[in-house]
């Protein structure tokens, strides 16, 4: 097998993994978290978003979280939806951007009441703007593989997403199993796909739930069609309002362990990575299932 020597993490736990939270994280709790998370040794993750508080509360403090958590040692991503989002972004000081358009038309609409024709018509003088004034500029891509409204999604239609992306000139693709039902020969050929016709310098990473326990094994299927970056949420946190049945992002701490044991350096270290994920346990509503976090509260070893 040909496998990357190294793979890139990109930690979405304080945005992705903490939006849908029912209970208010205080803000001094996920900077803590934040600080937590970076001194494991993770360089890229997504800070917050600049959504409107009214449809998403957990996110009212992102101007709070930018103050104390922006840095220049780490890739700060912040989600911004829309034009408002970026006008904040720019008063911010942040230099990287991230927005998002379903490839599915009927769960845009249901997410953010557009269509994904009528976003991309309004995101891409947005980004074309931003890569003028030299941001860092990420584009997630939601139900790349299944539609909960729709089902199975056309790979074609990806891949036409994606070179639309290009053609406005994104730093990366992030490719979502937004309700974690793709399976590994899905996620190869998709992939594979989108590596043969992207053009060599556009970043891609891959982006997986949970729901079905197969993160781990799409992970390793990824990294056969030549992927090198993925999303994890710590302690695998998250989940999407508008895709029902959805569970969390695959958890961070169990992605770097499967990761490390095959030699693939992360650059993350495992014991200060589930103190991050102890650490935000009691602020989160549900308990938290990942496998590392579950063999840590036993007393075991995480690499018993």
């Amino acid at each position: 097998m040909e496998l990357p020597q190294r793979v890139s993490i990109i930690e979405v736990g304080p945005r992705d993994g903490l939006q849908n939270e029912k209970q208010l994280v205080p803000a001094q709790e996920k900077i803590k978290f934040i600080q937590k998370l970076k001194a494991s040794g993770i360089q890229e993750m997504e800070l917050t978003s600049f959504v409107s508080p009214k449809w998403v509360p957990q996110m009212s403090d992102a101007e709070q979280i930018i103050e104390h958590c922006l840095d220049d040692s780490t890739r700060n991503l912040v989600l911004v939806p829309n034009e408002k989002g970026v006008s904040r972004l720019l008063s911010s000081g942040c230099k990287n951007a991230a927005f998002f358009v379903g490839v599915s038309h009927t769960f845009n609409q249901k997410n953010i009441n557009k269509s994904t024709r009528d976003s991309m018509e309004e995101l891409a003088p947005l980004i074309k703007d931003l890569k003028r004034n030299g941001f860092f500029v990420r584009a997630c891509l939601s139900t790349a593989f299944y539609c909960p409204y729709e089902g199975k999604v056309d790979e074609q239609e990806v891949l036409a997403l994606s070179e639309e992306f290009a053609a406005l000139g994104v730093d990366e693709l992030s490719v979502a199993d937004t309700i974690g039902l793709a399976n590994p020969q899905e996620v190869f050929e998709l992939f594979s796909l989108l590596k043969h016709h992207l053009p060599s310098t556009l970043l891609i990473a891959a982006h997986f739930h949970d729901t079905r326990g197969m993160a781990l094994a799409n992970i390793f299927s990824a990294l056969q069609a030549g992927i090198d970056r993925f999303d994890t949420s710590a302690g695998g946190l998250g989940g999407c309002p508008f895709a029902p049945g959805a569970t969390g992002n695959v958890a961070t701490e169990d992605a770097v362990f499967m990761l490390n044991r095959m030699g693939i350096s992360t650059g993350i270290q495992l014991e200060p990575l589930l103190e991050a994920v102890e650490f935000i346990a009691p602020f989160v509503s549900r308990g938290l299932q990942s496998r590392q976090f579950l063999l840590s509260k036993t007393g075991k070893s995480a690499l018993s």
